[in-house]
């Protein structure tokens, strides 16, 4: 999971008149190793709990690599009798759309490197020379997988290791929120691990939800925003390799968590963070994940031919000064 945060604000509410008015409610909990805070509002009466238990299940039941029996662990050991749900099908659409805008810098096919290099599943590699760099990256290319027309996975090799942590848990808040949206809920916002999607409004205050950038600086036990902004109708994700590294207590090389896909290497790129705002935040954590691999110049090109995608990045310059990067659509909802 990314170590990047976005802090969800918390939000003070006015008292409901009557039963058909509608009533706020939270559930908070915890899912995919990380916590998870709902707040909506609804007058009508449903086992929100169960509900939102039963889709995190789905979720994990689906594209979960830590599950040993998810239909992802099952492919990724070579088991190519899977069929495999919509989830799986809409992770995997969700990728293949990055993949191609990124040019290649998102790919869930880099597996076998973030094992490698000690940030996946597996043990790390004692040892990543230049011939056993080569050899790993013949398992890496989203070119090289698909969906079968019978719902099985097509692996040109079966060594190929499909790793959706940057996509899954944005898109499981995104089921989360077709649930809420299945029984009725259209005013609500869902924080899952820093990641956010709102509906509607805070009708409790008649306003825009609003969500917080994490400053690069922050403690983790002291965390806040260096920006807030209203989020309407959208979803938000960040990354960011601040925290989140790897020593090698051999050699004292430092390995960053975003794998390059093109190079195989675990180098940071000028990027320290990225924060996206998308129409589902299955896609801005995607985006995300991609401007940090890609490095600032690439990742502005891309963003300026990609609509409906917005950015607050943080980058170091060629002086090594930091810098902050804010496209114009994502400055619009930055709150004085």
């Amino acid at each position: 999971m990314k170590p990047f945060y976005i802090i969800l604000t918390v939000i003070s509410l006015l008292g409901c008149k009557d039963d058909t008015t509608p009533k706020y409610q939270v559930l908070q909990g915890n899912a995919f190793g990380t916590t998870y805070a709902i707040q909506y509002f609804s007058s009508e009466i449903f086992d929100a709990e169960k509900g939102v238990d039963s889709v995190l299940d789905a979720v994990n039941k689906s594209v979960s690599t830590y599950i040993p029996d998810s239909d992802i662990s099952k492919i990724n050991r070579g088991d190519s009798t899977v069929v495999v749900d919509k989830i799986f099908k809409e992770v995997m659409r969700i990728s293949e759309i990055v993949h191609t805008n990124s040019k290649g810098y998102f790919d869930p096919t880099v597996g076998v490197l973030r094992n490698a290099y000690g940030f996946g599943t597996d043990t790390p590699l004692l040892q990543i020379d230049g011939e056993r760099l080569d050899s790993l990256r013949n398992l890496v290319g989203f070119n090289k997988v698909s969906v079968n027309a019978d719902g099985t996975i097509y692996k040109e090799n079966p060594n190929i290791y499909f790793d959706f942590n940057a996509v899954a848990k944005g898109y499981g808040i995104d089921c989360l929120g077709n649930f809420l949206e299945a029984n009725n809920v259209t005013n609500y916002i869902i924080e899952l691990g820093g990641e956010v999607l709102s509906s509607g409004q805070n009708i409790g205050r008649n306003k825009p939800w609003t969500a917080g950038v994490e400053s690069i600086t922050s403690e983790i036990d002291n965390r806040r925003a260096t920006v807030v902004i209203q989020l309407e109708n959208k979803g938000m994700a960040g990354s960011g390799n601040y925290r989140k590294f790897r020593i090698d207590p051999t050699t004292g090389k430092k390995f960053v968590h975003t794998i390059n896909p093109l190079t195989g290497l675990a180098e940071q790129s000028d990027v320290t963070s990225a924060t996206i705002t998308a129409p589902t935040c299955g896609m801005a954590d995607a985006y995300a994940t991609a401007c940090m691999a890609m490095g600032f110049e690439r990742a502005k090109m891309m963003l300026s031919k990609t609509e409906d995608v917005e950015a607050y990045l943080t980058y170091q310059d060629s002086s090594n000064t930091a810098q902050i990067y804010i496209t114009d659509g994502f400055q619009k909802m930055i709150l004085d």
